[in-house]
């Protein structure tokens, strides 16, 4: 049975970049893959570990005889990209990323081509690990895992059904939004956690008795912070991309810490209470562990 893509170009071969390109290796989706990249012992190292077959270091070698182009770059970059890939890729080639804010890349690919090419489908994997490079990817990574498409009005339906096909080929489950909202959900439920946990440890790092603090952290400074180890170019990229929706959500958050300052200071505990209990049922009946 012939593979879904003939040749996959994965722009970006880190984490996410390379575990979707050992997924489709091991699933068998792509007779092909190629990497290209700004850090070329990176690229060197993604051949030797088997995730890619080759690179290049010349994109318009590296995408003109893909039918697939994945982006897996800082959203920062999209425009750049789409801008050095343009005259180079197939009319037939499917362009997507897994970038963690759409609107912004769908704003960048809108000027830079005079029309949205009908194999343009924007798409991000809910899913990563605080660790970066090449070497932290997996085959694994998306299993079970949610994948939100975000296509534009001019994205064709093979362009679609191909992308779903190769998502749902490496274990994920696939999700249909538009662009705006997507990055309204992503605000609250991944890059206002992110903020947090950056913000909260900057906190205590400036404090003076910070060598104590995280000498005697406990499981949950842990747990909460580990994401405060994620990739910080990505993470600032992000935050300037999706301002608006990260915002929003920040003001809320302020509003209720502010209820719940309020009340530990004047000692009512039932306030207090009120909203643990609020926030424990919350969690425990909604959120997938």
């Amino acid at each position: 049975m012939p593979a879904l893509f003939e040749r996959m170009t994965v722009i970006g071969v880190g984490l996410i970049g390379g575990s979707l390109a050992r997924a489709a290796r091991a699933k068998e989706l792509c007779a092909e893959i190629v990497g290209y990249g700004r850090d070329i012992e990176q690229l060197r190292l993604a051949v030797e570990l088997g995730v890619i077959d080759s690179f290049e270091s010349d994109i318009a070698q590296a995408v003109e005889k893909s039918d697939l182009i994945v982006l897996a770059a800082p959203v920062g970059a999209m425009r750049d990209l789409f801008l050095m890939i343009k005259p180079h890729v197939r009319k037939d080639a499917l362009i997507t990323d897994v970038g963690s804010s759409k609107q912004s890349v769908v704003d960048d690919a809108a000027q830079v081509w005079d029309e949205l090419p009908e194999g343009f489908v924007p798409g991000h994997p809910i899913a990563g690990t605080e660790k970066s490079g090449v070497k932290a990817s997996f085959a694994e990574l998306f299993e079970h895992r949610c994948t939100i498409l975000t296509p534009v009005p001019q994205s064709a339906p093979w362009a679609i059904d191909k992308l779903r096909k190769l998502w749902e080929g490496v274990g994920a489950e696939v999700a249909m939004m538009d662009a705006h909202h997507h990055d309204e959900v992503l605000a609250a439920t991944s890059h206002i956690p992110h903020v947090l946990a950056f913000a909260l440890v900057d906190t205590l790092g400036r404090m003076q008795e910070r060598k104590e603090i995280f000498r005697f952290a406990a499981g949950g400074f842990r747990d909460f912070t580990r994401i405060a180890s994620s990739d910080p170019e990505m993470w600032r990229d992000i935050c300037l991309h999706n301002s608006d929706a990260i915002i929003h959500v920040l003001h809320l958050f302020r509003k209720e810490l502010d209820t719940l300052e309020d009340a530990i200071r004047s000692k009512n505990g039932e306030a207090v209470k009120t909203i643990l209990q609020r926030a424990k049922q919350l969690r425990d009946t909604n959120v997938v562990v």
